[in-house]
């Protein structure tokens, strides 16, 4: 990573980031740590069979990213973007190994924790599920498409979690998994909650909502609900909803943590029942339903079909 960007790096790694190169970063998911100490997997595990314990959560772009949104966790003010601007990239093969090297890094004080089964810390050794996401925008790096392959030919399943800013990368990824951030039903509302840096930022967003439809694999929608700014009229994200096709939506509840907490107060924060009930009002609007949720984590898991 560059002199420019060593402030953010040492932010990161303060917060437990492993740099890969230079531009990735690995971090040890809280959920990955639950499973290993205390046996409690996250929801992506309940929805989709996902093993905590052996999931590598990643970014090959990480200080890179097309918007500032304010329900955002992450030093936002520091990042940089929109688009990666250097002028050589790590390959997709060495950004996958030394993922892999990261996780094992910090993974390794776990193998002396006695709350800690030897056979769960040595499986999540071995990870098998990537969640490319993390800190900044997938997409940016320009070889998204090769990296998700690299790991697959290693035996991961992988999930990518994408904004909607580039649609030329996103029509050549092929994910086990794709999630799209649809935050905002309207332009307006876009430009006050993701505050995007690209000004055709919701055109962009409009056209991955279509080649997300196109896609063979499985697909989710995430609409994270802050309270105050997109929570009050579900069935305004219907059009939307329809036009991608997924075969999830998730609506989540915005959480009160980390860099968010310098934009946005405590009560922006919905309740699980408040998730609940703009889900089921979508699921009657557009013909989806309710097939499964979590209340730690505020989230709710529609269906459009038989599981």
């Amino acid at each position: 990573m560059t002199e420019r960007r060593g402030n953010f790096r040492s932010i990161l790694e303060k917060q437990g980031y492993g740099i890969i190169g230079g531009h990735s970063a690995v971090k040890v998911c809280h959920w990955t740590k639950e499973k290993l100490v205390n046996g409690r997997a996250c929801y992506k595990s309940k929805f989709y069979g996902i093993a905590s314990h052996r999931c590598l959560q990643m970014t090959p772009s990480v200080v890179w990213c097309e918007h500032r949104c304010l329900f955002c966790w992450r030093p936002m003010e520091h990042m940089h973007g929109p688009k990666m601007d250097l002028e050589e990239y790590d390959e997709p093969s060495f950004i996958v190994e030394e993922s892999i090297n990261q996780q094992r890094r910090l993974l390794s004080g776990y193998w002396g924790d006695k709350r800690v089964d030897s056979r769960r810390i040595g499986e999540a050794f071995e990870p098998r599920h990537a969640a490319i996401s993390l800190s900044g925008e997938p997409t940016a790096y320009p070889y998204i498409d090769e990296l998700i392959k690299e790991y697959h030919r290693r035996g991961f399943t992988t999930f990518l979690v994408t904004n909607g800013q580039n649609p030329d990368a996103l029509e050549k990824c092929d994910p086990t998994q794709l999630y799209i951030s649809l935050i905002a039903h309207d332009k307006e509302s876009y430009k006050k909650i993701n505050v995007p840096l690209y000004r055709d930022g919701w055109d962009r967003l409009n056209q991955c909502l279509e080649i997300m439809s196109e896609k063979k694999c499985r697909k989710v929608l995430r609409i994270t609900l802050v309270r105050g700014y997109n929570l009050e009229e579900p069935e305004k994200f219907g059009k939307l909803i329809l036009k991608a096709d997924p075969d999830y939506v998730e609506p989540k509840g915005y959480v009160h943590v980390g860099y968010s907490r310098k934009r946005l107060k405590r009560e922006h924060m919905p309740t699980y029942d408040e998730v609940m009930r703009f889900g089921k009002r979508i699921g009657e609007a557009i013909g989806y339903s309710v097939a499964d949720s979590s209340r730690a984590s505020k989230v709710v898991l529609l269906s459009r079909g038989i599981r």
